[in-house]
């Protein structure tokens, strides 16, 4: 049986195929600048080199007939047709507060996706154009829709909402949200194997750090609080999103300079954050080497994307009263070594040691690892996040009639011997080119 999972961004489309029997990932890829021109596809097969396609996509539509037609091209794909395909998960920004778990999707839920797409302005109606293309092409399949919002509404009243009139809550659902929670889920489970400890037992924080970034304080194997809002705007400096500032600065700022609302809204979702302040970087590695060479606004960005960070750590450490862990996640968490590095130098206070040797080194997407030193009494991990899974697993259960909310739900990777395969592949390249890697992987308990 094999499933698909499609991932479609604002400018991008991300995929994966998945053998259910196997438990093996046949092909993995993305279509990158969509909509925005010189679009091409990064497509890599199971155990051969990643092979890039320049084909033009003016639409996710267009995204999506390119996947299918790699997929199944003789040279290039890993299917005789698509009729092999028996579901496809779909991941979506923003669920409201209508859902509390992945659905089939049914002509009820894309009407609550279509009711909050402006609470999700760059992702949303990406994610519904994706649903919409991959439906037409596989009509008679289940589509599953896993909602980064679902995870986080397990938070109490005194986390989720604001302090502004309650009746804008109860006539407009305005009310914190929270995103990433495909990988909060992961992360969270997986922390509690890699802790041995039963994960409704468990107590975390969590960064999630990319081009947009949160932290996730977990209780008792739930969500309890979060970074970002209503919106995804709100909680860290991201690559181009402000993240959290005055609610009063926009108006003052409108009034000096005559910006419209949209004028706004655009700035402090794509003109801001990293971008904002280095006035030309969003990507870690290129801001890590402008302050290298001397570049002073790379580094402030780097010290306040830090600075923000560790704010939230100590402030979750005190609204959880124990942590049990903190992890560390997606592409910065997972690789960008300097920036972890800024963010936990100077946690002593608060019972969290790393090993900047550990800290360096653990950078991969192929092991779990630990980075904090055998005396800190809280353990840091590195978790490499695995959304993909968890959409293929609650598409699977969701065809079988098995899947409830994560509460009454088991994935796979709860398993001491859970093993990704493709990834233990990698990892014995990796050992054989990084081999002080092995010292600091870590094995469940």
């Amino acid at each position: 049986m094999v499933i698909l999972t499609l991932n479609c961004g604002s400018s991008s489309a991300k995929y994966q195929v998945y053998d259910w029997d196997a438990k093996d990932i046949l092909a993995v890829g993305v279509v990158e600048k969509v909509t925005i021109g010189g679009s091409f596809i990064n497509h890599k097969l199971k155990g051969k080199e990643e092979i890039t396609i320049e084909h033009d996509c003016p639409t996710h539509t267009d995204a999506v007939g390119l996947i299918i037609k790699t997929l199944t091209d003789p040279k290039t794909g890993c299917l005789p047709d698509m009729g092999v395909i028996k579901a496809v998960g779909h991941r979506v920004l923003h669920g409201g507060d209508k859902f509390t778990k992945s659905v089939i999707v049914d002509d009820t839920a894309m009407a609550a996706f279509n009711a909050v797409k402006d609470l999700g302005p760059l992702h949303n109606p990406a994610n519904i154009m994706g649903i919409e293309a991959a439906k037409k092409v596989l009509p008679h399949v289940p589509h599953c829709a896993v909602m980064d919002t679902a995870w986080h509404q397990t938070m109490p009243p005194e986390s989720f909402l604001y302090a502004v009139p309650y009746e804008w809550y109860e006539k407009y659902s305005v009310r914190r949200y929270g995103f990433h929670g495909t990988s909060f889920l992961y992360t969270a489970k997986r922390a509690a194997v890699l802790l041995g400890k039963d994960p409704f037992q468990t107590n975390l924080v969590i960064c999630h750090l990319g081009n947009g970034s949160s932290v996730n304080a977990v209780k008792n194997g739930c969500s309890f609080d979060t970074s970002m809002g209503i919106t995804p705007l709100e909680g860290l400096v991201m690559g181009t999103r402000a993240g959290d500032a005055d609610m009063a600065m926009p108006f003052y700022v409108m009034r000096k300079t005559g910006m419209t609302a949209a004028d706004m809204e655009n700035a402090l979702n794509k003109k801001s954050g990293l971008f904002g302040i280095t006035g030309k970087y969003t990507d870690r590695r290129d801001i890590q080497k402008a302050k290298l060479d001397g570049d002073e606004r790379a580094l402030l960005a780097q010290n306040m994307e830090a600075h923000r960070v560790k704010k939230y750590i100590g402030a979750y450490q005190a609204v959880l009263g124990r942590t049990d862990a903190l992890v560390f996640t997606a592409g910065v968490g997972e690789f960008a070594w300097f920036i972890r590095e800024k963010i936990l130098d100077g946690l002593e206070g608060t019972g969290i040691v790393y090993d900047p040797e550990a800290n360096k080194i653990a950078c991969t997407r192929n092991t779990e690892s630990i980075i904090s030193k055998p005396e800190s009494k809280i353990p840091v991990y590195v978790i490499p996040t695995d959304e993909e899974l968890v959409m293929t697993e609650d598409a699977f259960a969701l065809m079988a009639g098995t899947y409830d909310i994560h509460t009454r739900f088991n994935y796979s990777f709860q398993k001491k011997d859970y093993v990704n395969k493709g990834r233990a592949e990698g990892l014995v390249e990796e050992l054989r080119k990084k081999p002080e890697l092995e010292k600091y992987m870590v094995k469940p308990r």
